[in-house]
This record gives structure tokens, C-alpha cells and sequence, in this order.
């Protein structure tokens, strides 16, 4: 059986999650608590951060981007990075965006600040690193809710790594209750569209101790 170290509420591991599922590959999740630097995790991602795969056959591959494009290569019945070079251009430069951009601008002020300083016990989050990720919110959900209402599709006409990486960041925020879709209706029906595909069950499932999602986040209907 593969393994996937991962945490519970991060992007880049559910986004792994996602791929693996909507791949039908099967999995084991193991809980990786990164900021114990264990040195036996250490040895398999010297980055010490999560998700890392190991496959049955021993191969260990690091890093969310860099596990999806081997998932896609490795397993390619189910293509997500597009069939022509414009398209796996459009499937990475938005991926790149949702990890990056969107990751930096929104994720780490508000998962960052409010979920993880708590959970790592780091302090108080900051007030103005929330404000820029509210603020920078509300501009990315636009932008979502452009791509939705222009394409059938993030990067196109087909369902590609783009979706489920932007689905994975936004599915966190969900998580503890920091969108207010009614900003977006556009990005609300596409994400409602991602929710409702079998291989998001298992991330809707999670329950993480200490902290409750609101109502809506396991509701297919919203």
C-alpha cells in the first residue's frame, strides 16, 4: 500500500489527496507533525514538510507539485495536466498560481496565522497578516469566479490539476470557516461542482480535534 504522510488541513497534501482519489489509486495516510523535525521524516523529505509519497515499490517523492506530476505520468488513464502544449501550460500556470500566489497572499495569512500558529504554538497571529489575506481574498475569489463563468473548466474545457489545486487551498479555508462565497457565486458553483466529484468524500470527511467546520462544508448543496 502507498503511503502519504500528510496533515490533515494542508493544501498541498489534500490536493495529493485529491489526484490519488480521483485516480482510484488507494492510499494510507499517515500523520506527519512537521514542526517535531523527526529525523526519520527528515532522511525521506529534507524539507521537513508535507505531503510526502511513498509508493509500493519503495519510491519516495516529495513535494505536492512534483507528487502530482509523477501520479499523472505514472498512472495517465486519468490525464489531469492537459493534452496539448497550451494546455499544460494554462494546467501549470494556474496550479503554480493557487500554490504560490494564492498560497502566499491568502492561505498563509489566514490558515497560517489563525490555524497553524495555534496548533504549532507560535504565538499570537498577527492582526495585519489576516487583514492582507481578507483583502487578497476577496480579489482571488474574482478571479475564480472569472475563470468559472469563461471556461467549463479552471484551465479549460477539461478538468485538469488547476481545479483540484485551487479546490484543495479553498477546501482548507472552508474547513475553518474563512469564505464567504456569497462574494463569488460563480466560484461557489464551481466549487460546488468539485465537491460533489467521489474523490472529494474523503476530505469533506475529515474532522480535525479542537476545531469544528462550519455546516455548509460537508453539504454537496452548500
Amino acid at each position: 500500500m502507498r503511503v502519504l504522510y500528510h496533515l490533515p488541513l494542508s493544501p498541498y497534501a489534500r490536493k495529493v489527496r485529491l489526484v490519488l482519489a480521483e485516480k482510484r489509486l488507494p492510499f494510507e495516510l499517515r500523520l506527519e507533525k512537521t514542526w517535531e523535525r523527526r529525523p526519520d521524516y527528515l532522511e525521506l523529505n529534507p524539507a521537513g514538510t508535507v505531503p510526502t509519497l511513498i509508493e509500493d515499490n519503495g519510491l519516495v517523492i516529495p513535494d505536492s507539485g512534483v507528487i502530482c506530476e509523477y501520479i499523472d505520468e505514472a498512472y495517465p488513464d486519468t490525464g489531469l495536466m492537459g493534452r496539448t502544449l497550451a494546455e499544460r501550460i494554462e494546467v501549470r500556470r494556474l496550479s503554480n498560481w493557487f500554490d504560490g500566489k494564492f498560497a502566499s497572499e491568502v492561505t498563509h495569512n489566514l490558515y497560517g496565522e489563525k490555524y497553524l500558529r495555534r496548533l504549532t504554538q507560535r504565538g499570537n497571529p498577527d492582526p495585519a497578516a489576516i487583514r492582507t489575506g481578507y483583502t487578497a481574498l476577496r480579489y482571488h475569489l474574482d478571479y475564480i469566479g472569472w475563470l468559472a463563468e469563461t471556461r467549463q473548466w479552471l484551465a479549460g474545457n477539461a478538468l485538469s490539476m488547476a481545479d483540484f489545486t485551487a479546490a484543495a487551498h479553498l477546501s482548507t479555508l472552508d474547513f475553518i470557516g474563512e469564505l464567504d462565497w456569497s462574494a463569488s457565486p460563480a466560484a461557489r458553483d464551481w466549487y460546488a461542482r468539485m465537491k460533489s466529484r467521489p474523490s472529494f468524500r474523503g476530505v469533506l470527511s475529515d474532522r480535525v480535534p479542537g476545531s469544528t467546520p462550519p455546516a455548509h462544508y460537508a453539504d454537496l448543496d452548500f
